[in-house]
């Protein structure tokens, strides 16, 4: 399937199915006047037929962005569309001129620390009791991007 995806700025047309695969993703998931709310920022999907597989969005303010949120269709899973979608995510993070990305993700989810990981990822802290539903850690996770980051 990530062969065959289009990644692209997210439209206000691409929320519902966004929603859909937030709630088929996470126990507490985002409504959907949370994703209007975050149509100006660093918003993408990953668009396939029959329509919208994943989506990535993550907010920028000076050097630093935090990913909020990276998911992909249930069916369309270990397929490299997360992997696509991240670095599409990471270069449009630098095009606003942020250096470092800090994200959170729980302890237990052991596919999104290892693509993180492979992103060059590293923890820098932890959250306890962060997340409900079920009650668990967040892992801290950053990483250097743009020019600096290159150099390191």
């Amino acid at each position: 399937m990530a062969s065959g995806c289009r990644i692209r700025a997210a439209t206000f047309a691409d929320l519902a199915a966004v929603a859909e695969i937030e709630r088929a993703s996470f126990p507490d998931p985002w409504s959907l006047a949370a994703f209007r709310l975050r149509l100006d920022d660093v918003f993408l999907v990953a668009e396939a037929a029959p329509g919208i597989t994943g989506y990535a969005v993550a907010w920028c303010l000076g050097p630093e962005a935090e990913i909020l949120n990276v998911a992909v269709a249930p069916t369309g899973r270990r397929q490299g569309t997360g992997r696509i979608l991240l670095q599409t995510l990471l270069a449009a993070i630098v095009r606003t001129g942020a250096r470092r990305v800090f994200l959170e993700v729980r302890v237990s989810n052991a596919a999104a620390i290892a693509l993180y990981g492979n992103a060059g990822f590293r923890e820098v802290g932890r959250r306890p009791g962060y997340y409900d539903h079920p009650r668990e850690d967040a892992l801290i996770l950053a990483r250097d991007v743009g020019p600096a980051a290159s150099r390191a």
